[in-house]
């Protein structure tokens, strides 16, 4: 009996005895390499922050180091992960000799123009900066941020190249460099800021007092780390057989194609990209405003930036190894026009990540306290400093669930090439984000600012979890939405417990022992492998295959678990 042939019950059934492990086992590797990139990042964001502090100099050097990355996505980034890399998977798959030529046109063509990019960034460097920081950033602030700009906009051409590079090895595969190269960035930085606290002499550091040796430390040492994190990508692809050969010899259609795609995908990046440039204003005044009242905390672009990253971890770990094994084979079922495939790998990476990011919420939600405490609150960072940044990481933990859940949908489209569906989202959840971002600003005291604008992030995804919904129904038929809230449900009753056991531990522990760096990491400690053991037998209780399928993949590749 074909597959054709088989009952849907029966096809529907098969990916969840195969393809659900498949994914994990696919994403194994990358989830190490990923673990060990975020937990070197965590180490990377704390001695930083001890560094610099979270104020007005910490806000300085996070918001021209985001720069990079912002004109990055806004002209490359999105055309490439949605667009480009789909594309080369169709084309080998028609013809392996065409579909490599075609990397190799494209990869020249993507160096040619991440090079022109660049150095347009820094020329407009002092452009950029004002547009960012907004009219409270001037004088010796405003100075020295468009120095730190003009030394890190050059990453833009190196993330560009590093990602490229990243999409040739996973069409052919190879997911496990791409996923730790960053490791070796992380490991720079945390050098640099080691080597800050070490030369720095005086006081807390800020603008006006910061040194040229300091100054080009911070900056070089940075920019290095990247530099670093994109040519150890070249060995892994030559060893899987690609040999880059200047070319740009492209065929008739083939630019024609990926302009009439990148125009709705372009217009996803501008939008996302101008809600961050307001949400970033609005942070970086509510920032200055505190520090002219005097607020005991930094209310700035630091420590908002700061809690989004650790907000990511799980996601980072989970969602984005599942997708990246996820969007090469969802791209394939696609191509084939084979809907209840579609179908079949979106439900079960949606539910095989939600197994680990349910968790990851409850348990941030329960400790951000006290991961502020233990990585944060030493060196230039107080303990009020670090305790703002814990108040808006609890409120990033909420948005946790239907952030995953809405990039994972995205993807969807992406699979079908289709760049204007995401484009048209994006309108509407940039408006919400926008319009209760700027409601939380001016409804807030300043102390709160900050925290509604990443409680403003909550009700957005919310908001693109149903509208993607309604609009994959129309493009898949159904969703397998039984299953999937079915699921969900159970892990949040699941996670339960685990968050209940990890708030307990906190209050006694603080009773017992107070405040400070043990005790944190004593509750740390504890409550996560009391709640991750709690976690694990309420989805036994609950009967969670997708916990199962976790279990059985990790103990098969951890010796004496087998």
């Amino acid at each position: 009996m074909t597959t054709e042939q088989q009952p849907a019950e029966r096809r529907q059934e098969e990916p969840e005895k195969g393809g659900g492990s498949s994914l994990l086992r696919s994403g194994a590797l990358m989830a190490l390499g990923t673990i060990a990139s975020r937990i070197t990042g965590f180490v990377r964001s704390a001695v930083i922050i001890i560094a610099l502090g979270n104020g007005i100099l910490g806000s300085i050097y996070n918001l021209a180091n985001t720069i990079p990355n912002i004109i990055y996505d806004l002209l490359f980034g999105g055309i490439l992960s949605s667009i480009i890399v789909p594309m080369i998977v169709q084309a080998k798959r028609k013809d392996r000799e065409y579909g490599e030529r075609y990397e190799q046109r494209f990869f020249t063509a993507a160096l040619l123009g991440l090079a022109v990019i660049t150095i347009g960034a820094v020329v407009a460097a002092p452009l950029i900066m004002r547009a960012y920081g907004g009219s409270e950033l001037q004088g010796a602030d405003l100075r020295l941020a468009v120095l730190f700009a003009m030394f890190f906009l050059p990453q833009i051409f190196f993330y560009g190249v590093g990602a490229f590079a990243g999409a040739i090895l996973n069409t052919r595969n190879s997911f496990a460099v791409p996923m730790w190269a960053p490791v070796l960035n992380n490991v720079v930085v945390i050098a640099v800021g080691v080597a800050f606290l070490v030369i720095q002499d005086g006081g807390p550091p800020t603008a006006a007092n910061l040194t040229d040796a300091e100054f080009l430390l911070l900056a070089i040492g940075t920019t290095g780390g990247i530099v670093l994190q994109t040519i150890v990508l070249w060995p892994a692809l030559r060893a899987t057989g690609f040999r880059w050969r200047p070319r740009l010899d492209f065929q008739k259609g083939e630019l024609g194609q990926v302009g009439k795609a990148a125009g709705w995908t372009l217009l996803y990046v501008v939008l996302i990209q101008v809600g961050f440039l307001i949400i970033t204003r609005l942070n970086t005044t509510a920032g200055f405003q505190a520090e002219q009242e005097g607020l005991s905390g930094a209310y700035g672009y630091a420590s908002y930036a700061t809690a989004y990253q650790f907000f990511q971890l799980p996601y980072a770990i989970v969602a984005v190894s599942v997708i990246t094994a996820l969007l090469p084979r969802m791209s394939a079922h696609a191509a084939d026009g084979d809907t209840s495939a579609v179908r079949d790998d979106f439900s079960s990476g949606l539910r095989l990540s939600s197994v680990l990011i349910v968790p990851g919420a409850a348990y941030m939600l329960a400790l951000a306290p006290d991961i502020v405490q233990a990585l944060f609150a030493h060196g230039n960072t107080s303990s009020s400093d670090a305790a703002v940044i814990g108040r808006i990481m609890q409120a990033f933990a909420i948005a946790l669930i239907p952030f995953s859940i809405y990039q994972l949908m995205l993807r969807v489209f992406y699979a079908h090439r289709d760049t204007r569906t995401p484009a048209l989202v994006a309108f509407v959840t940039v408006v919400v984000n926008v319009g209760t971002a700027l409601a939380a600003f001016n409804l807030l005291p300043t102390e709160d600012k900050v925290v509604g604008i990443a409680g403003a992030f909550v009700i957005t995804n919310c908001v693109g979890v149903v509208v993607c919904a309604l609009l994959l129904r129309r493009l898949l038929g159904r969703i397998d939405a039984g299953r999937i809230i079915a699921a969900h449900v159970k892990m949040l009753a699941a996670a339960g417990p685990m968050a209940a056991f990890a708030v307990g531990c906190h209050i006694l522990i603080e009773k017992w022992a107070g405040t400070g760096l043990i005790p944190s990491l004593t509750t740390l400690v504890v409550g996560g492998l009391g709640g991750g053991i709690l976690y694990l037998v309420a989805a036994r209780v609950l009967r969670i295959p997708e916990a199962d399928t976790m279990v059985r993949t990790l103990s098969a590749r951890i010796p004496g678990l087998r």
